[in-house]
């Protein structure tokens, strides 16, 4: 992967947007340049995501895919979403599809977790838990869990 702060502005936005696929953020986190270090640049990624406005969010979850679904492409950003997904095991999918379908009839959008590290188990416990939240909860987890993703991300580029 290239240095991040030897790119041109479109080109660092361009890699920043399999991050974080807002245009806010990839244009705050570019604009920021240079970074000394991965801490700052994670300091800075975190920080940009919890700041966006509910839209920008918004235009970040369209971009995931359904927990429990695969992403098909052969674009990095699907590549990573099929890795951080491999804990869901087979028999858990139709179980996900439901939820899924409730949480976004709750919420409008589609349900988000960093699912790295976690099984299918888990991430449905979690679905169901959250659905009992109120939408100004919900949002808070919703931005917890894209800076945890976003933050894996940055890592990787």
């Amino acid at each position: 992967m290239p240095n991040l702060n030897a790119l041109s502005a479109d080109e660092a936005e361009k890699e920043l947007l399999a991050c974080c696929a807002s245009r806010a953020f990839a244009r705050e986190v570019a604009a920021l340049r240079p970074y000394q270090d991965l801490a700052a640049l994670t300091a800075a990624a975190d920080a940009a995501v919890r700041a966006l406005a509910w839209p920008d969010v918004e235009e970040a979850l369209a971009a995931h895919p359904r927990i429990g679904e695969r992403a098909e492409g052969a674009d990095r950003e699907s590549a990573w979403s099929r890795q951080e997904q491999s804990g869901v095991e087979d028999h858990l999918r139709q179980a996900l599809a439901e939820g899924n379908r409730a949480y976004e009839e709750r919420f409008g959008h589609v349900y988000l977790i960093c699912a790295t590290g976690l099984s299918g188990e888990q991430m449905l416990a979690r679905l169901k838990e959250r659905l009992a939240n109120d939408p100004g909860t919900e949002r808070a987890v919703v931005r917890d869990e894209l800076a945890k993703i976003t933050n894996l991300r940055v890592a990787k580029i």
